[in-house]
């Protein structure tokens, strides 16, 4: 009976891992959404990076954009802005104003959680 509790135990603990936001695996590079925005439509993602700007926007709120090693993208936010530099690392859908012919016109990610 000890031997089956092993099984069972090991396929919930990955699990259980794999559901964390906050382990550092699972991340989407920035450039595979920029690359290709249509796949990425209205799917939630993980990213992280550098930021390089935050401002606040008359009608859509707050907006900052971050950099990975591979690209940068405009984050919404209905939180705080980070520092300018700070690393952050978030959870948020994809969207885009329109897609045309492949090419995304307003691009961002709406953050729908902060996980540093």
């Amino acid at each position: 009976m000890k031997a089956y509790r092993h099984v069972i135990a090991l396929p919930l603990l990955v699990f259980a891992l794999a559901a964390c936001d906050y382990l550092p695996f699972g991340y989407t590079p920035i450039k595979d959404i920029v690359n290709a925005p249509a796949s990425f439509e209205g799917r939630e993602v993980k990213v992280r990076g550098k930021v390089n700007s935050a401002i606040k926007l008359p009608i859509l709120g707050q907006a900052y954009t971050v950099r990975d090693e591979s690209g940068e993208i405009t984050v919404l936010t209905q939180g705080s802005l980070p520092a300018v530099n700070a690393e952050v690392a978030l959870k948020g859908t994809v969207r885009s104003a329109a897609i045309i012919g492949g090419q995304s016109l307003g691009l961002r990610v709406e953050e729908s959680k902060r996980l540093r």
